[in-house]
């Protein structure tokens, strides 16, 4: 079983971390505060129950982070996340516990994120922290998707401890939550008023769409696996005609999304790139989106199913 963490809020992220860590480490573990270099830690005080393991547990001073992001299919390695540039969230955080090293608060760092962690990257990031920090290698451990899915598969209480209750079931449920996310993306885009006439697509399969929009296979597998049961029910709203007015809205919203998306082509190369983009964006910006963050992608795989939004991959002569 996977969550879908990437729906959580950042506030119901780090709860889930913190009651994690307090199983892991102990019921002293302290919860997510924002310090005075700008950062927010969780922290623990003492020997650790049970981590890194019963044999050899941290003492001391240990710091826990949590990073999370909407993103799906995330990935520790991304530049954006781990890359040596200044503006990375690891460099920016190293150089935070460079300093809690320097002052003697800090004896072990864990950084928690609902990204991927791939067996080559893991230990790259490590002796990085390890080296730029000044902590010894045994004292760093990171936690990905992997091996977060894992202990709370091991632990389900953790979730409710943590008040969280994981999106599910039927998704937009009711014509005034579509219309509603609709409105929302549709006010999201509305900086830039352009008008163009799209030409209707003929459609072409999957695969093909994928390889012209430079969707890595994984995540279109995510995409697919995750929303492709969704796409009748949506079909079926916006093709009744009491919901003409609705269907103008979408009609409005995939112009304004399609006008961006390949503007953005140059910059960023991938749709996969673009889709995790524009959903962080919109939710940053609307409450409504923010809440519902699992039809904003619903919605977006729609509009990319039904080749109304991302390069068009022609079908025939």
């Amino acid at each position: 079983m996977s969550y879908p963490f990437e729906d959580l809020h950042e506030d119901q992220f780090e709860r889930l971390v913190v009651e994690c860590a307090r199983y892991l480490f102990g019921a002293g573990v302290q919860e997510f505060a924002k310090g005075p270099d700008g950062g927010r830690d969780a922290r623990f005080h003492g020997v650790a129950e049970r981590f890194p393991s019963t044999a050899g547990p941290w003492g001391g001073i240990t710091v826990i982070q949590a990073k999370h992001t909407n993103a799906l299919n995330a990935h520790f390695a991304e530049g954006a996340f781990s890359g040596a540039k200044k503006s990375s969230v690891l460099s920016e955080e190293i150089s935070r516990i460079k300093a809690l090293v320097d002052a003697n608060e800090c004896d072990n760092y864990l950084l928690v994120s609902n990204r991927r962690l791939g067996g080559r990257t893991a230990p790259l990031i490590t002796r990085r922290i390890s080296s730029d920090a000044g902590l010894a290698m045994d004292r760093v451990s990171l936690m990905g998707v992997e091996r977060l899915s894992s202990l709370l598969r091991e632990r389900a209480d953790l979730i409710k401890l943590a008040g969280i209750t994981f999106p599910g079931g039927s998704l937009l449920v009711s014509s005034y939550e579509i219309a509603e996310i609709i409105l929302a993306v549709g006010a999201g885009l509305a900086d830039d008023e352009v008008a163009e006439e799209l030409a209707v697509t003929s459609r072409v399969s999957y695969a093909e769409k994928n390889r012209s929009n430079r969707v890595g296979v994984d995540f279109a597998k995510e995409l697919s696996d995750r929303y492709l049961s969704y796409t009748p029910a949506i079909d079926a709203f916006l093709a009744d005609p009491m919901n003409a007015d609705v269907k103008d809205l979408y009609d409005a919203a995939v112009e304004d999304f399609q006008l961006k998306i390949l503007a953005a082509y140059d910059e960023h190369k991938s749709f996969e790139r673009i889709f995790n983009l524009l959903v962080d964006a919109l939710a940053r910006r609307d409450g409504v989106l923010a809440s519902n963050k699992k039809s904003l992608r619903a919605l977006l795989f729609y509009m990319y199913w039904h080749c109304d939004i991302g390069r068009v991959a022609h079908a025939g002569p």
